[in-house]
């Protein structure tokens, strides 16, 4: 069974930073892709950056240049550093999966509160 589990979250002044983690059940290899969504209070579920495998990382525009994700293959883990936060930012952010025939996977959340 598939689990994915993430870590981090928590309240950051604007400007500030916060890297969260998602560790997987498995290699994380074994995924066609990973990334972060977010869901804010009252919208829909958006995605945040995208890892394949192999290929391009696709990071929305609101976040580009500010959030960086990264992979430890060893730790079967996911991280998304996100600097210079700003108060748009505050949502629940969800670790994805896509595996190879395109079943989807997501973590429990972890929410993220930028606030003065």
């Amino acid at each position: 069974q598939v689990q994915l589990v993430e870590s981090g979250g928590g309240l950051v002044q604007p400007g500030g930073s916060l890297r969260l983690s998602c560790a997987a059940s498995g290699s994380i290899f074994s995924y066609a892709s990973m990334g972060w969504h977010r869901q804010a209070p009252g919208k829909q579920r958006e995605l945040v950056v995208r890892i394949p495998r192999s290929g391009t990382i696709n990071y929305s525009d609101s976040v580009k240049g500010r959030f960086t994700i990264s992979r430890d293959v060893a730790k079967n883990t996911v991280y998304l550093q996100m600097n210079n936060l700003k108060p748009e930012d505050t949502a629940v952010y969800y670790c994805n999966a896509i595996d190879s025939w395109s079943n989807d996977y997501w973590g429990q959340g972890t929410q993220v509160t930028v606030s003065s």
